[in-house]
């Protein structure tokens, strides 16, 4: 695992929302519920779309491409036609600021 970089900061990304962030050439989305804020990769697991560009309903991250969705906190699948787990990243809030730990 890598060692934790800056993202943004954490009152850019209201609760509710998501926000797309490209950290050591890798693009991640980091998401923030009610629960807390999480980090996955960008693209989809199921057809390579940017699930950035999906709708994030409390801990449901849903692809805009075919619909399916994954959950926040772990990445696993909640929703066909995606199979394949989300990949996550730890994420820590510093002085304010959002930092992720990119996993290989």
């Amino acid at each position: 695992m890598e060692a934790f970089q800056p993202a943004f900061k954490l009152a850019d990304l209201p609760t509710g929302a998501m926000r797309a962030v490209t950290l050591g050439g890798r693009e991640v989305v980091v998401c923030h519920t009610r629960e807390g804020v999480f980090a996955l990769d960008n693209i989809c697991t199921h057809a390579e779309a940017r699930l950035c560009e999906g709708r994030l309903r409390a801990t449901r991250l849903v692809c805009p491409l075919h619909g399916a969705s994954f959950d926040v906190r772990d990445g696993r699948v909640l929703g066909p036609p995606a199979t394949v787990s989300q990949p996550t990243h730890p994420v820590r809030i510093v002085d304010g600021t959002v930092e992720v730990a990119l996993r290989r």
